[in-house]
């Protein structure tokens, strides 16, 4: 993730590394619950020209956050690798593309994707969704004129992600980022 501002990070709750993580559909239930707080989500400063973030302490020793998104702003094509995960629209309106196809995890630089795999979904505040592992779309704030907010969850805490671009029916990996480079 970049932003052009980067508030200090929100200590985040170490857990116990035998104990089984949390599930998709609990990840949700958290986004939920914190976009309900109304102050935290007030907390976050906005800023108009980059999508701005704080760590949150998600559960189970899951990585959470709550971003900011200017208008016009968006993520590109990219999975988050072998994380589960969840989002949900705080404030605005958020718009995902996704792919409704099981893509192979590694091996390939460039495919073609079939004509039915596309979906787009717009999630006004308090709207929101689970997925799975290797689940590749992107996320748009497509207003001209509104900040959007969101809160995401991720299990395990995110052990890369992979960027995409994307011509017509062809999707082609571009990048692997890790950890280290989102500092």
């Amino acid at each position: 993730m970049s932003a052009s501002s980067s508030p200090s990070p929100v200590p985040v709750r170490t857990s116990d590394p035998s104990a089984p993580g949390p599930t998709a559909a609990e990840l949700l239930d958290f986004v939920r619950r914190t976009a309900a707080d109304t102050a935290l989500i007030a907390s976050l400063p906005l800023d108009p020209e980059g999508r701005t973030w704080i760590r949150l302490d998600g559960p189970g020793g899951s990585e959470a956050w709550l971003i900011g998104w200017p208008p016009g702003t968006g993520t590109g094509w990219h999975d988050h690798a072998d994380s589960i995960g969840a989002f949900l629209t705080a404030a605005g309106t958020l718009k995902e593309h996704a792919l409704a196809a099981r893509l192979p995890t590694d091996g390939w630089k460039t495919l073609e994707l079939a004509d039915d795999v596309d979906r787009a979904r717009e999630l006004t505040a308090g709207q929101g969704k689970a997925f799975g592992r290797h689940h590749v779309h992107e996320v748009l704030n497509e207003s001209a004129t509104e900040h959007a907010v969101s809160v995401h969850a991720y299990y395990p805490p995110l052990p890369r992600i992979r960027r995409y671009s994307r011509t017509g029916a062809v999707l082609r990996l571009e990048q692997t980022e890790r950890p280290e480079d989102w500092q």
